[in-house]
């Protein structure tokens, strides 16, 4: 199926008044909402979108501060957390979608589509997680990390709230040859680190206000886990995890699997912190068959005799 046959124009829609981009494709099957993650936009979803509108309404959109989405001044109106993403994708459920969603989140994107799901529970049918951001640089993390880095926090910090350090860094990072070297780091397949992907991430970086929403995530030593959020969740889930990941170890992924909500965790073999990227058609085949089997469920009739 081509990306021809299943259109996805960029549309805005007006958040708080805000410009918020979002794609959209297929008309027809269960609705999947698809989330970046740090840095990326609904563009590195466009290996997937095609495929699953096939049989599903397919919906991606720019968090707040990041792709074509709006990128005001931290805190002017909204801080840059996981409570306003969070909100942010409860609403455009409300307003774009119109019924209760499949939410797939990648990276931190992962964390956005937990804290919606808690936020709004009877809007969310599911959530797939992909190589989930565990937020290891949260502070109430700190107690498992190396000890030269425990003490060296209190300067990182320092360096962090320094505005024009901030905005210097972001710089040496928004280059095509840094991008493709960070890329080729966490991508487990380097071949799939194209000139296509480094302008998919470059493009937003261009835009003013995109160093002081890298300032503001940087700085976020707080905010939920993984670990917080799984236990709130009413609705199942499913975790596919790249074995490669340099990122988010395997490892540690699997320990979130130990939640009731999480029906199956699926390791990717060879793939990195982007799967859905890297190997896009195991990807989209494992979403296909957990979202068909949740319809499935749920279109049957109930089994209990009526009186």
């Amino acid at each position: 199926m081509s990306t021809a046959e299943h259109p996805c124009s960029n549309q805005t829609w007006n958040w708080r008044g805000l410009p918020i981009n979002y794609q959209q494709a297929g008309t027809t099957g269960p609705a999947l909402v698809l989330i970046h993650g740090f840095g990326a936009s609904v563009g590195h979803w466009r290996k997937n979108i095609p495929a699953l509108a096939e049989n599903h309404r397919v919906f991606a959109l720019d968090l707040l501060g990041f792709g074509k989405s709006a990128k005001p001044a931290p805190g002017e109106p909204l801080p840059y957390n996981f409570d306003t993403w969070g909100s942010q994708v409860t609403d455009f459920l409300a307003e774009i979608v119109g019924e209760p969603a499949f939410l797939v989140g990648n990276s931190i994107g992962g964390v956005v589509a937990l804290q919606a799901a808690v936020i709004a529970p009877e809007q969310s049918r599911g959530v797939v997680l992909v190589d989930c951001a565990l937020r290891q640089i949260c502070d109430r993390k700190l107690h498992t990390q190396p000890p030269m880095r425990r003490l060296g926090r209190p300067a990182l910090k320092k360096v962090f709230q320094n505005r024009a350090l901030v905005h210097w860094l972001f710089a040496q990072i928004a280059r095509p040859g840094r991008i493709r070297a960070v890329l080729r780091t966490a991508y487990g397949n380097p071949a799939a680190v194209t000139d296509e992907l480094v302008e998919l991430l470059l493009e937003p970086a261009r835009e003013p206000g995109a160093a002081d929403v890298f300032g503001a995530f940087i700085n976020n030593f707080d905010g939920p886990l993984p670990e917080d959020l799984l236990p709130q969740l009413t609705c199942p889930a499913l975790i596919l995890w790249g074995t490669a990941d340099p990122w988010e170890p395997i490892a540690l992924g699997r320990e979130l699997a130990n939640f009731p909500a999480v029906e199956e965790f699926i390791p990717l073999e060879g793939a990195g912190h982007c799967p859905q990227d890297e190997i896009p058609e195991v990807v989209n085949g494992h979403l296909q068959a957990w979202v068909a089997s949740h319809a499935v469920a749920a279109a049957q009739p109930s089994t209990v005799p009526a009186f």
